[in-house]
């Protein structure tokens, strides 16, 4: 009797700590695996890789965003912002579209190459490499090692090295992107109010915004042309919503608040 009353016991305990930690989870949330600095903004697209018994793609935003603007990809060549939204096959890389419009043997490495002597070398591990150990052509740390630093992220100051003239972003791919009017230079910074008390208003800067996105990346479909009409909460970013389809996905994480919180209180 007495055993039995002790494991009686032993359950209430554990079903009372099992509960704790439910509560806690939800009220504090999770804490989630820091990436590496080259993991940092990298997307796995699995959207018929493994049905066709390959290993999922692994897409490295960091390459990418050094060499393109964002706007190549998310308007030009139709992907989607959200991860394995977009459906690409490699049907679709064959006729040229998305992935295929850049990797083709021109603009980048094609799925098949000769090498010196003629013989055809296929090079679908260097991007179907997920859980493969594949020695890549561009090393991160290295490619990286002259870049301005940031604490977050890729521990990259990607804006910064843009302006410092260390990158050189193509925003236009020959036969695909539609002939652009160029961007009027938009200097005039906009003052976002913090709702938080203490907490510096924020200064958006659309100029840096529209070098790596032009317009139509954010407007319409994340904000409203009209000032003021979208309405957002911090929590909506931290979501991935509004500013965070971006920030803590490729762009620097929220973790730093000063980042954006930048006027003087």
């Amino acid at each position: 009797m007495a055993l039995n009353m002790k494991y009686r016991i032993l359950l209430v305990c554990l079903s009372l700590a099992a509960f704790a930690a439910f509560v806690s989870a939800e009220e504090f949330g999770v804490k989630k695996k820091t990436p590496k600095s080259y993991e940092f903004g990298n997307v796995v697209m699995n959207n018929s890789s493994e049905k066709n018994g390959r290993a999922p793609v692994v897409f490295n935003h960091w390459l990418h965003r050094a060499l393109y603007t964002c706007r190549v990809c998310h308007v030009d060549l139709g992907f989607g912002m959200q991860e394995n939204s977009t459906g690409v096959t490699m049907d679709d890389n064959n006729k040229g579209l998305y992935c295929g419009a850049c990797h083709n043997g021109k603009e980048a490495f094609a799925p098949e190459t000769k090498n010196i002597i003629g013989s055809v070398v296929k090079n679908c591990d260097r991007c179907h490499s997920s859980g493969k150990k594949v020695k890549f052509e561009k090393d991160f740390s290295e490619f990286t090692k002259n870049l301005p630093r940031a604490k977050f992220g890729n521990k990259v100051d990607w804006i910064q090295a843009e302006e410092n003239g260390l990158l050189h972003l193509k925003d236009h791919l020959a036969g695909i992107t539609n002939t652009r009017k160029p961007i009027a230079a938009m200097t005039k910074d906009t003052e976002l109010k913090s709702r938080q008390v203490g907490m510096p208003d924020i200064i958006f800067s659309h100029q840096k915004h529209s070098i790596w996105n032009g317009c139509e990346l954010c407007h319409p479909e994340i904000f409203g042309v009209k000032r003021g009409a979208t309405k957002y909460t911090m929590q909506d970013i931290f979501n991935g919503k509004f500013c965070g389809a971006c920030h803590g996905k490729v762009a620097f994480p929220n973790t730093d608040c000063r980042l954006c919180h930048t006027k003087e209180v």
